[in-house]
């Protein structure tokens, strides 16, 4: 099974919020998801980005693709600065 992460939007319309889940690949871009790991509001000052940390680099670990607005909150949280380091650990243990 391949999975992705997107940002799946919720909220009224003109009030959008986004919820950043793990989804597989082939599900519709509305559809059902794994698993939920985080919110973004963009409409705060400054935005809210709330991602819990461990689920996140879990499922990169087990190899989830980001989109790159997923990236960008991820950058912006400092998990993809994490991530990246414990790639480089790892690819040197090995």
């Amino acid at each position: 099974m391949s999975v992705r992460m997107r940002l799946r939007r919720t909220g009224k319309r003109k009030q959008p919020s986004f919820r950043v889940v793990v989804a597989d690949q082939r599900s519709p871009r509305d559809g059902r998801f794994v698993e939920e790991i985080g919110r973004y509001n963009p409409l705060t000052n400054p935005s809210e980005i709330t991602i819990d940390e461990d689920k996140a680099l879990a499922w990169l670990t087990k190899g989830a693709q980001p989109s790159a607005s997923v990236v960008a909150l991820l950058k912006a949280t400092g998990v993809w600065k994490k991530h990246l380091e414990a790639k480089k650990t790892a690819g040197k243990a090995s």
